[in-house]
């Protein structure tokens, strides 16, 4: 892997806690294949602004693919094998994405991850994630990979308390952020996102969660 990244001039990847690694610029290998996989996914399962369980908007629209959809509304957080707004299953996974998840969770470490859920959030200008931790899947032994496309943006990568202080990391367009282990339960979320304009997708930020959820 360190020759690959070599080859397309990557800068190498940087621990952000035990167990959390940003891969800079890791998904460009395949970004055709990453953005036709997006495409027909939500062509399939269209971006929607969910309901938080309070009644709140959310600011990010959000789609799903693979056997299993993180969905919020009055019931509440959880994962769901179909689409509420249709009745239908989730797309399936594309296989560009689910191996680009492969390939980055092992890269970090985890080897043999094996995604059946991946959360596709669209951010516009002004869009954000406030601090909250992924803990809707049955447990936790699996990592988490996120991959950025698209604008712009600055992570937040917090402690295992919500009150902990949380560090600022850039990410761009093809960057992947793993984390997992001593980190898996780490709060994060998004900064809200600032006005700019991407080359290949325009006025947006999209960001691919991949988990093991079921």
């Amino acid at each position: 892997m360190t020759e690959q990244l070599s080859m397309f001039g990557r800068e190498p990847s940087r621990e952000l806690s035990p167990g959390a690694v940003l891969l800079p610029q890791f998904a460009l290998a395949d970004e055709a294949g990453l953005l036709a996989g997006v495409r027909a996914v939500t062509e399939q399962a269209a971006f929607r602004h969910m309901q938080t369980p309070g009644g709140f908007r959310m600011s990010v629209a959000m789609s799903n693919c693979g056997a299993l959809g993180w969905v919020t509304d009055r019931a509440g957080y959880r994962y769901e094998a179909r689409d509420p707004e249709t009745g239908d299953l989730w797309p399936p996974m594309p296989t560009s994405l689910r191996e680009l998840a492969r390939l980055a969770a092992a890269h970090a470490g985890y080897e043999g991850f094996d995604p059946d859920a991946c959360l596709v959030n669209r951010y516009e200008p002004g869009a954000r994630m406030t601090l909250h931790q992924d803990k809707n899947e049955r447990d936790f032994d699996a990592p988490i990979v996120s991959v950025s496309l698209g604008l712009p943006a600055t992570f937040l990568f917090g402690g295992l308390a919500r009150s902990d202080r949380p560090v600022r990391v850039a990410l761009t367009h093809g960057d992947v952020v793993v984390w997992g282990g001593p980190s898996r339960l780490r709060f994060h979320g998004v900064m809200p996102l600032a006005e700019g304009e991407h080359p290949r997708l325009g006025r947006i930020r999209v960001n691919l969660t991949f988990r093991k959820a079921g």
